[in-house]
């Protein structure tokens, strides 16, 4: 009878220090700000690698489908998007017992998004800090290793896909030629940069049936008659150049997001590394899960809808840009009206119509109130880490507008550039939206 005491008591012991050693950690990752620190991570990378505003967009919008595409494979009432967007098969992935959702969406973007830059290292020290971090909140061994190898499943699906759509190829095209005919673009001071990505149309669309399906109106027929309409859109850059207030010089700043801006000091030229336009609202989708205390779903799938319509967006833009290849207002305005005027902001080393920031932004927000609703208050802070101040917004589409006029304020769009490319962005996004679902409830409709 002792013994039998002995041995339940011992029982009791063992099952109690077990117990104690459990820790359920299926609430380690909750809401979406693991994905979001990544996403700053991959953000500092493209500043620090400086990737044009297209190649970023690309960058942000492969590695948010990964994401996306976990939360899809694990949940039911998610759709993936594999098999919606061109170009792409749907797959039936099996995640086993021991994969821990979020972790392994985090592993899919952390995979797929240190293939696309050049700087691996930097994303690598992020993602084995974060893992450590996640592994002291009690996230087993045996869950760490099943959730890591099923996001790099998922990963290797979206890599995969993404290299068919003809980066790589175009790395190899020829350079844009400048032909010196009256009216066209021309490289701008200080650096004189060459066009970038003037290939950018032949990328694959996600969504867009062509690079050229919202081709926006043509801007006004070139003139130097002081009387024609090209020469008034000129004169009032100029214009408000000159009387900016304190206010639209602000919004200028705030949204400059040019990765190539390059300062002149004496003989010594250095670059200014800064955010790009996609970069931004890619915070403000990610300020937005937040504030809207969306989980790690939701967060991923704020994310990638809103880098799709940014990739639909560049892609749009710059099959514009190359075809109409408009001559920037400091160019014009130096040779035709005030040879030492200088604009607010630098002008980046592209042709001027349409507006890149006009059909981003309006791209973004009108995404973002699919999801959220347009009338939400933003605190935008993405800027403070390179020493700008908050902004705040009561609407998506209110930001959208002042990104769009502060390139006029800032003296480098002429006002057709920013209103057709306003209407551009928001016709893609609004098809984007008609093709494409997230929600099972809405697929059956369709």
């Amino acid at each position: 009878m002792r013994l039998k005491k002995l041995l339940l008591f011992s029982g009791i012991i063992l099952l109690a220090v077990s117990c104690a050693k459990k820790v359920d950690y299926t609430h380690t990752i909750t809401d979406g700000h693991y994905l979001s620190e990544a996403q700053d991570k991959i953000t500092e990378v493209i500043i620090h690698d400086i990737f044009s505003p297209p190649v970023a967009a690309r960058i942000y919008s492969y590695a948010s489908l990964a994401a996306y595409e976990v939360a899809a494979a694990t949940d039911p009432s998610y759709v993936s998007l594999l098999g919606q967007l061109n170009g792409s098969e749907k797959v039936e992935f099996s995640p086993s017992d021991k994969v821990y959702p979020p972790l392994a969406s985090l592993a899919a973007y952390y995979h797929v998004g240190t293939g696309l830059i050049f700087s691996e290292d930097l994303m690598h020290q992020h993602r084995d800090s974060t893992y450590a971090v996640l592994q002291e909140k009690g996230i087993p061994d045996d869950v760490m290793e099943a959730s890591i190898a099923f996001g790099q499943e998922v990963g290797d699906v979206i890599k995969a896909y993404s290299s068919k759509d003809n980066y790589h190829q175009s790395r190899s095209f020829p350079k844009f030629t400048v032909t010196g005919e009256e009216g066209t673009w021309e490289p701008t001071p200080p650096a004189y940069m060459e066009a970038i990505e003037p290939h950018w149309n032949k990328i694959r669309t996600f969504v867009l049936d062509s690079a050229s399906q919202f081709k926006p109106l043509p801007p006004p027929p070139f003139s130097t008659d002081p009387d024609s309409e090209f020469f008034k859109v000129a004169k009032e850059v100029y214009d408000i150049d000159k009387m900016a207030t304190q206010e639209q010089k602000d919004i200028a700043l705030f949204w400059d997001c040019n990765p190539y801006k390059m300062n002149v000091k004496g003989h010594v030229m250095f670059a200014e590394k800064k955010i790009t336009p996609g970069g931004h609202w890619m915070s403000i989708a990610a300020i937005a899960s937040k504030a809207a205390q969306k989980d790690w779903k939701g967060t991923a799938e704020a994310l990638a809808m809103t880098s799709i319509s940014l990739n639909e967006a560049f892609i749009s833009c710059w099959d514009e840009k190359y075809r109409s290849n408009l001559i920037r207002p400091e160019t014009y305005i130096n040779q035709h009206i005030d040879e030492t005027w200088v604009p607010i902001l630098q002008t980046p080393p592209f042709p001027e119509h349409t507006s890149g920031h006009s059909v981003a932004s309006a791209a973004s927000a009108y995404t973002l109130a699919q999801l959220f609703g347009d009338e939400f208050h933003i605190v935008d802070s993405s800027e403070v880490a390179y020493g700008l101040p908050i902004r705040e917004f009561d609407s998506f589409s209110q930001a959208a507008e002042e990104a769009a006029l502060s390139r006029f304020y800032g003296g480098i769009h002429y006002r057709p550039a920013i209103e057709y490319g306003i209407t551009e962005g928001r016709d893609l996004a609004e098809f984007i939206w008609s093709k494409v679902d997230t929600k099972a409830k809405n697929i059956a409709s369709n």
